[in-house]
């Protein structure tokens, strides 16, 4: 599997991120199991209040859990070519949204949070994904899929001894099956 095949799996699976609810929905099952508390406000659902965090985002996709957020800051790190309109949406949200792998991205500053979710599967070395979260952030919050069999846009099957393993602890491992998320799947939040 090439990063270049992978990717074009993605893009066209996305299509054009314009149909984005499933996922999106998928995302309340991610952000409850990674400890984000929903807290709608203003007639808005979900909106999860960072309190002042700054969060990277490793894998955000276009539609990052980021643009639920409000009380901080934070930058989406991926590296699909998703279309302009995606970065101007992150851009109007004051999202820094930086198109590059997350297993090589280096920032200036530490970050309260780095957030994995839904992304181990999708990138050439997901336990470099994890150093890169270790080495940017003081707290480590994931969702992951696992013992899932690999296919061209998934190149990874991962498990939750090795997940335990890169992260340093131990996280949960359940089946799910809520708001279209289905199967296997392991979590936690990481302090560092």
């Amino acid at each position: 599997m090439s990063l270049m095949e992978a990717q074009e799996w993605e893009l066209a699976w996305w299509n054009g991120a314009i149909n984005t609810f499933g996922e999106e929905a998928k995302q309340i099952t991610y952000a409850h199991r990674m400890g984000l508390v929903n807290e709608p406000r203003d007639g808005k659902w979900p909106v999860y209040d960072l309190a002042g965090r700054s969060v990277v985002d490793l894998g955000g996709g276009p539609v990052s859990m980021l643009l639920k957020c409000v009380g901080g800051n934070g930058v989406v790190v991926d590296p699909c070519p998703y279309p302009d309109w995606v970065a101007a949406r992150y851009q109007a949200a004051e999202i820094d949204y930086r198109v590059e792998e997350a297993e090589t991205y280096v920032s200036p500053i530490e970050f309260s949070e780095a957030w994995i979710y839904n992304v181990l599967q999708h990138v050439v070395d997901p336990q470099q994904v994890v150093e890169t979260a270790k080495r940017q952030a003081s707290l480590v919050r994931i969702f992951e899929w696992i013992e899932t069999p690999p296919n061209i846009g998934h190149p990874h099957t991962l498990h939750a001894d090795e997940l335990n393993d890169w992260l340093g602890g131990e996280g949960t491992v359940e089946f799910v099956n809520e708001n279209g998320a289905v199967g296997l799947c392991y979590y936690g939040e990481f302090p560092l």
